[in-house]
């Protein structure tokens, strides 16, 4: 008697992701979708901590072979996967194993920041930008419909808002505040935030937002924090519990936050656009969240798994259901059409404002994004010294003018380290 033919194994790969909570839930969903919508291949996604944790996690793997095939990675390491040699360039696998892309259909601000010489190095997975959560039962109370459009018009409401004894906190800042009030800050109102293009165009560039109206920003800020507007943090709450129990009346954080407040919010709520300058035509918003990069040492059967998961992470009906579930934008033309179309923005009108807010201007050399080496340490530089500002160590001014200086030495740094490559 002929013995049955055994099942042919699946060619399993890992994928290293960071996200926890509800967008961890999806991530396995996603990943469970795809192993059972073919025979051939199996992903297996594995959580190594925050994206700090992730990546550095990565690093020690891949010096001893021991890394994932797929690495979930942010923006801000950008630059160091691309410098790497460790990356294969997501359009060169999929042409390898014989996938037609269509990559002029991701949303231009999404998929620029990912392109170099014309093709796109990672695919822009979790891709968000910071917009404007309010709470609307406070902003009908002080006689408003919504935040304003521009930045003094905008504080006047706060002020109001306060004044009339609505709120005592008018404000909260996110742990990562500088992302869309600093830098999404200088995107939209169009403002140089570093050289060469904020760093597009060379590893020569050098910071210079300590000679714009960011300047300003931080005194705005500082004034607000001063005067009571603004919460930093308080009694062990975090800046998404301070919003979303009623204490604070607006939240400049990511639309993948919608996960959050949609759950634990227990008032009327909105979301609109970040607020921009007088006199100034808006400009797209930056970008955030991570891309899936690829990484070398591979057979070939795993690279056949991972252009296989890639092809369908980019699906329209994927980024669609994967936008829906977790509040981060789809990162195609064709996703965004789709959920448009089955009416999903006319039931969730906050979900499109992220939307709305990349695509409503071209992106220029300003707005383009951030592209700067060794990014992270810079950032604690500037944490650093804004946390001089609010506690009267510093002028904003001294302040910006040194993380300035220290940021640029970093990034002379990276220059040297990576010069000829």
């Amino acid at each position: 008697m002929a013995l049955p033919a055994l099942a042919q194994d699946k060619t399993t790969i890992e994928w290293w992701y960071a996200n926890g909570g509800r967008i961890e839930e999806a991530i396995q969903e996603m990943i469970a979708d795809f192993n059972t919508s073919q025979d051939d291949y199996e992903v297996v996604g594995v959580r190594k901590g925050n994206y700090e944790e992730t990546f550095a996690a990565m690093i020690a793997a891949y010096r001893v072979g021991q890394h994932p095939t797929i690495i979930q990675a942010t923006e801000r390491s950008f630059l160091t996967m691309l410098y790497s040699d460790a990356a294969v360039p997501v359009n060169q696998l999929m042409a390898e194993q014989g996938y037609d892309t269509d990559w002029s259909d991701f949303i231009a601000p999404v998929a620029d920041f990912y392109v170099v010489d014309g093709a796109p190095a990672a695919l822009p997975f979790n891709s968000s930008t910071g917009i404007m959560w309010f709470n609307a039962d406070h902003f009908e109370a002080a006689g408003f419909d919504k935040p304003a459009e521009t930045w003094d018009e905008f504080e006047e409401q706060l002020y109001a808002i306060k004044d009339q004894g609505i709120s005592e906190c008018g404000m909260v800042l996110n742990s990562d505040f500088p992302w869309s009030l600093l830098e999404g800050y200088s995107t939209i109102n169009d403002y140089p935030f570093g050289t060469e293009a904020n760093g597009f165009d060379g590893l020569g560039t050098e910071y210079v937002y300590n000679t714009t109206p960011v300047v300003q920003q931080v005194e705005g800020l500082k004034r607000w924090i001063d005067d009571g507007i603004i919460q930093l943090s308080g009694n062990g709450m975090s800046p998404a519990q301070l919003f979303n129990s009623g204490t604070c009346s607006t939240w400049s954080a990511s639309t993948a936050s919608h996960a959050g407040v949609e759950a634990e919010a227990q008032f009327n709520w909105s979301a609109t656009l970040q607020p921009h300058e007088a006199g100034v035509e808006p400009h797209n918003s930056n970008i955030g969240g991570a891309a899936l990069w690829v990484l070398q040492g591979k057979a070939d059967e795993e690279y056949a798994a991972a252009a296989a998961f890639i092809d369908f992470v980019a699906q329209p009906e994927t980024q669609a259901w994967w936008s829906e579930q977790t509040g981060y934008v789809p990162v195609t033309n064709a996703a965004y059409e789709l959920m448009a179309d089955q009416g999903f923005f006319e039931e969730y009108p906050t979900r499109e404002i992220a939307l709305l807010q990349l695509t409503r201007h071209e992106p220029t050399e300003n707005s383009r994004g951030m592209r700067f080496g060794n990014s992270n340490q810079w950032w604690a530089v500037l944490l650093e010294e804004l946390e001089a500002v609010w506690t009267d160590q510093k002028s904003a001014q001294d302040a910006l003018d040194s993380s300035v200086a220290r940021g640029n030495e970093i990034l002379r740094q990276f220059e040297q380290l990576h010069a000829g490559s």
